[in-house]
Formats: structure tokens, sequence, C-alpha cells
């Protein structure tokens, strides 16, 4: 087991781990208990009651966030003929079809997001083992296979949260950067709960949101009252 350092050992000392904090109170505090030397992200992973084992509980989304995640985003689109045009405009410097499969096949990984149309995803599928383990691959529930790549694209750049459920029954996803002001990172922590409360599938059973937690890079984790907003 690894030991906890000084500097997390002091800021976890802030927090109380027995008490279930107000929305307000958690971000305050993730805010405090950020002391990593680079630009630190707000996590947030809520402990669902579903069974992902079951397919039409095994949730996955994505929702645009009021305030963005404080970061620029780089995004690659595969697409031809006049969606090219349509990507270029919209600000994409990469976009292109066995040219740029190639370029990622050989290594090349500088980009966060990949948008396709879906007549490009025979292309993308070839490089389901390079940008599936990453979290890469283009998917239609995301919004990242369409033929509106403009709106695509301008969704991804002004930042958006991806949640999907794991093994666990646990959501994870960033809602923004410790930087960003309080209110800030409480409205797009409220959009996040929204999104997955309205993902709920209509087979599930009792208590929907069991557990909400916030943290910041190497920070401490936060429990917050998921009372509100059940």
């Amino acid at each position: 087991m690894s030991k906890k350092g000084k500097k997390f050992k002091k800021v976890a000392a802030l927090v109380d781990r027995t008490k279930l904090y107000s929305l307000a109170e958690g971000v305050s505090l993730v805010q405090q208990t950020s002391y990593a030397k680079f630009p630190a992200t707000v996590d947030i992973a809520i402990n669902l009651n579903l069974d992902p084992r079951q397919a039409d509980q095994n949730i996955r989304g994505a929702t645009p966030l009021p305030h963005g995640l404080g970061k620029q985003v780089r995004i690659v689109v595969f697409a031809k003929g006049e969606k090219v045009a349509e990507a270029q405009a919209a600000g994409v410097e990469f976009v292109g079809g066995d040219d740029l499969a190639e370029k990622i096949s050989g290594g090349w990984l500088d980009f966060d997001q990949v948008v396709a149309t879906p007549d490009m995803m025979a292309v993308v599928g070839r490089l389901g083992r390079v940008l599936g383990p990453r979290g890469l691959m283009p998917n239609p529930k995301l919004g990242t296979v369409t033929f509106d790549v403009g709106t695509a694209i301008r969704e991804l750049k002004a930042g958006r949260a991806q949640f999907r459920i794991d093994k666990a029954g646990i959501v994870h996803t960033t809602v923004g950067k410790v930087s960003m002001a309080a209110n800030e990172l409480h409205d797009n922590i409220s959009t996040v709960i929204d999104a997955i409360n309205k993902a709920k599938p209509g087979t599930a059973k009792g208590t929907y949101l069991k557990r909400i937690a916030l943290s910041a890079t190497m920070g401490p984790g936060i429990k917050i009252d998921p009372t509100p907003y059940r």
C-alpha cells in the first residue's frame, strides 16, 4: 500500500470523512484541498443503483457544460467531401480519411476527441485497438458519429462531460478546473448530475443516486449529500 505524502495529509485533514457536504460546501473544499503544481481538474464520482451487466442499465452519454472544462480541446475529424470544409470552417486542423488513419496508426495521438461521419466509420473501425482503450472511439450515443460535424465540433470545443458506468456501477467524469469560479463549478456539476438523472433506465429500482463524491487531481474525496438530487 502506497503511503500518503505530507501535502495530502495536510489537505485531507480539512475534510470530515463522516460528513455529507452540500454541493456548495463540496466545491469550496475541493478548491481548498487542491495542492497540485499543475492546473488541477475537478472530478465527480457517482455511485448508481444499477447493474452494468444488464444491457439496458449500461448507461453512457455526454452533456455540454455551461462553463466548459477550462481547457483547449484538440479534435480530429474523419470526413470526406463537403464535410471536410465544414470541419475546417469549425476550426479543426486535422481532417481526413485513410491518410489520417495511417498517421494515427503510426503513433500520432496528439488530440483529445475524435469525430467521424457515419460513412467514415469503416476507416475509423480499423483504429479500434488504438482509440478504444483510450476512450477516443467515436460513438453515436456521444454525438461523435454524425453528419452534423460543425455542431459536434462546437460542442466539444465549448467543453462537455462524457460519462459511462463502470463495472462497479460508478460513473466518473471531469467537471472542470480547480481554477474556475466556484459558481461555475457548481453549475457544471449540477448539469452533469441532471444529465445522469435523465439517463436513468426505466428498469432501475430503488434509490438511483446512491453516493456522490468530488475530488481535485491528487486530492482527497469529498462526500456530497445526494438527497437534493434524488
